[in-house]
């Protein structure tokens, strides 16, 4: 006897608050169990994580009014829901601002000795830091705000105005998009080891937050699908998504591939120091799994036109990217504890905690408003849409 959908809802919304209560008396118990480091390290990598993957999909949605985009628009609302994961990151990165003295050397006051970090003392000071982060989040909640509340509002009003608006608007949110990712990438990443430095960073970062939104919406597409709730999307619109995924896994490699190319080439001390530690030991296997989990199985999975929007392939690959989109921020971020990888308990209570709280968010996030942008005047055309 088939179970009832609305108990089914129940069943798993109670699972995702269990699982999120278990992970929060983890959390909790690793601050003093496995010391602050440790804990703030945790807490940083599921705060990029969050951030990256709500911009990255506001990015999206910003893209698709820059190109004015037919093709996407029966999609739209997926990104645009789950760009509003910047909400919650929001109080996650501003209780990470905790972690600056513990974790960030440039931050201490022995740093105003050090030969290279005395030069970055007030932009690596804490103070500056704080107003840095601030800046950023106030620019993504206004990018929220014009791209994702203009458009749920559309829906009742049919307002063909919206359009103009975020045509308008897509410009100067690129800007506010390239200053916060870097913000994110040479602060809250690179800043754990600020006598590295490298001038393509920022551009890595962004290759993965957009990869993550990407996977991200094409999981949440092929999940209403399944439910029935996108009736018009079809295998052109799958194939479209596929395609972007498989470019930018293209592009993610080249970009990670140039910048340990160049530094291996100079074979500078202050570059090949971030290597070092990531090519020896226990970190030289993760670093070949991220490359085969971010590039290789990605690549040749999708490398046929068909393999881009067969559901099912779509789907396991989506689910790899993202599940390699966490070992990647857990590569740039963890080698600040030391040689030797951290995963045990600590790392499985965030992992938990975040996870479950990220997907009950999603969930609610998902039946909020039309699952498309019913207002806007070119969804019968994306509808229409044929490759």
């Amino acid at each position: 006897m088939s179970q009832n959908p609305m108990s089914q809802n129940n069943n798993t919304s109670n699972l995702l608050w269990g699982a999120t209560a278990l992970g929060a008396l983890g959390v909790v118990g690793a601050y003093f169990a496995a010391g602050p480091e440790r804990f703030w390290a945790n807490w940083i990598l599921w705060f990029v994580l969050l951030f990256t993957l709500g911009l990255g999909s506001l990015f999206i949605v910003a893209l698709e009014h820059l190109v004015s985009a037919k093709w996407s628009v029966p999609v739209r609302r997926i990104p645009e829901r789950l760009a509003t994961l910047l909400i919650p990151a929001i109080p996650v990165g501003l209780i990470a601002l905790a972690a600056i003295p513990v974790l960030y050397p440039g931050a201490r006051p022995e740093a105003a000795h050090h030969p290279i970090l005395a030069g970055k003392a007030f932009w690596l000071s804490l103070p500056f830091f704080s107003v840095r982060t601030l800046i950023a989040f106030a620019l993504v909640l206004l990018g929220l705000a014009v791209l994702v509340g203009g458009s749920l509002k559309q829906d009742a009003s049919k307002d063909p105005a919206f359009n103009v608006r975020a045509r308008k608007f897509a410009p100067a949110f690129m800007a506010i998009f390239a200053l916060v990712i870097t913000l994110v990438a040479f602060d809250w990443i690179s800043g754990l080891t600020p006598e590295w430095y490298s001038d393509i960073f920022g551009v890595y970062v962004f290759a993965g937050a957009f990869l993550s939104g990407l996977a991200a919406t094409a999981l949440a597409v092929l999940y209403l699908q399944n439910q029935g709730r996108l009736e018009g999307v079809r295998g052109d619109h799958l194939y479209n998504l596929g395609g972007f995924l498989f470019a930018f896994t293209v592009f993610w490699s080249y970009i990670g591939f140039a910048q340990y190319m160049l530094m291996w080439y100079a074979n500078l001390p202050d570059e090949v120091i971030y290597y070092k530690i990531r090519l020896a030991g226990a970190w030289r296997a993760i670093t070949i799994s991220l490359a085969l989990l971010h590039f290789v199985l990605p690549f040749f999975a999708l490398v046929t036109r068909d393999s881009k929007k067969d559901p099912k392939r779509l789907r396991r690959v989506a689910l790899l990217m993202l599940g390699a989109h966490v070992l990647d921020i857990y590569w740039l971020i963890f080698p600040v504890l030391g040689a030797k990888p951290h995963f045990s308990w600590p790392e499985l209570s965030f992992a938990l905690f975040f996870l479950g709280g990220i997907l009950l968010w999603v969930r609610g996030a998902m039946q909020k408003g039309e699952d498309m942008p019913v207002g806007d005047p070119f969804l019968r055309e994306g509808l229409e849409f044929r490759l």
